[in-house]
């Protein structure tokens, strides 16, 4: 009986029951906070992500993706274990943030570009927040201190690249995927009497340049689809895409509101203030830290208002940024749920990359305090 209990089905059962009794119980705050909840996906989340969910389908059905993928394959497979193609999924999810990184990396798998191993490293370092909300919305807009952005951003960007290299110890013994080399034909060859050692590298750079071009011309046959149709497709999948983010947004708002509603909110930030206490850290920093771990935003937004010195109110938002709060994980393990990657890797890379984030704000503060 007790087994049956703590299963975690029958725990997320019942915790979806409680949710539902105190909606019953607090209906106007419920619908309150679901209204916040819409009006951060449709001010913030919507413009900022959309245009990037239309445009990475844009970059996939163009052949773009590969065309870097062949480009960075040298760089990503020694340092991260991973295919060039990994490299545009690194570009498009620092710069365009959480979950987009998630959602490239379930396009390549679907397209048998990177294996499950391959997924999940890559996942675990590209879930990170975008530079306009790490330097518009934390470090202007709740922190007042736009110098405090470089820090933030070195310690949030740095820690990833470092779980990006320990990442590649993740899964060891898994096979490394072909990527686009085994989709390309054979490069022309070069012109004979070439030598010396500059010679020998430009032809490998033009080789690489030519398999480059001939991965995406490839991948764009390969696609078929006209523009209209393809832009067409591109902004029906965003909109689908950008429904589950909201409703996601939408329902932890609801979940966050009730939880404090009862005390648990509460009752959870005392045990982290004392936790804090024994470490050193201000135990007002406790409500940061459990707003973050269910939403970026409030957790952010408390760091910056806690007023207990500004080098542990920007260590707590970097280990809220990099922990992206159960929101985000949430959107992210369900834009990965018609793929074989598993969630628990990057439950526990977030969790690395959070305290990563929060130790390079100590280690960086001498050098980029603001």
């Amino acid at each position: 009986m007790l087994r049956v209990l703590i299963h975690p089905a029958s725990v997320t059962g019942l915790g979806a029951l409680l949710i539902a009794v105190l909606m019953a119980l607090y209906p106007g705050q419920a619908l309150a906070s679901a209204a916040r909840g819409l009006s951060i996906w449709w001010e913030v989340l919507f413009p900022a992500l959309f245009p990037f969910f239309v445009l990475s389908e844009l970059l996939l059905g163009f052949g773009i993706v590969h065309f870097f993928g062949r480009i960075l394959d040298p760089l990503m497979r020694p340092l991260f274990r991973l295919p060039g193609i990994g490299g545009f999924v690194v570009t498009m999810g620092y710069v365009s943030g959480y979950p987009v990184g998630a959602r490239l990396t379930a396009q390549l798998w679907e397209q048998k570009l990177v294996n499950r191993a391959e997924g999940e490293r890559l996942v675990a370092f590209t879930t990170t927040s975008d530079p306009i909300f790490l330097i518009g919305a934390v470090s202007v807009g709740f922190f007042h201190n736009v110098a405090l952005a470089p820090l933030l951003a070195a310690a949030h960007y740095g820690g990833a690249f470092l779980l990006g290299l320990l990442m590649r110890f993740h899964d060891p013994h898994a096979p490394a995927s072909e990527g686009v080399r085994g989709r390309l034909i054979t490069p022309p060859p070069h012109a004979d009497g070439v030598s010396g050692t500059g010679a020998l590298a430009g032809s490998r750079r033009r080789s690489r340049l030519y398999e480059a071009i001939k991965a995406m011309h490839e991948a764009r046959l390969l696609d078929g689809r006209g523009l209209g149709k393809l832009l067409q497709d591109s902004i029906q999948s965003a909109l689908r895409l950008m429904m589950v983010v909201g409703g996601l947004v939408v329902f932890f708002s609801v979940v966050m509101e009730m939880l404090t509603r009862v005390g648990f909110v509460e009752g959870l930030a005392e045990v982290v203030r004392l936790v804090f206490g024994i470490f050193g850290l201000p135990g007002q920093l406790g409500d940061a830290a459990v707003f973050g771990l269910f939403e970026v935003t409030l957790g952010a937004r408390a760091a910056g208002e806690a007023g207990t010195g500004l080098m542990h109110q920007a260590a707590i938002a970097a280990w809220v940024l990099s922990w992206g709060g159960l929101s985000v994980h949430a959107q992210v393990a369900s834009l990965l749920s018609r793929t074989d990657l598993r969630y628990k890797p990057l439950l526990i890379a977030r969790l690395v990359h959070a305290f990563l984030a929060m130790a390079l704000v100590y280690v960086l503060w001498g050098w980029l305090a603001p």
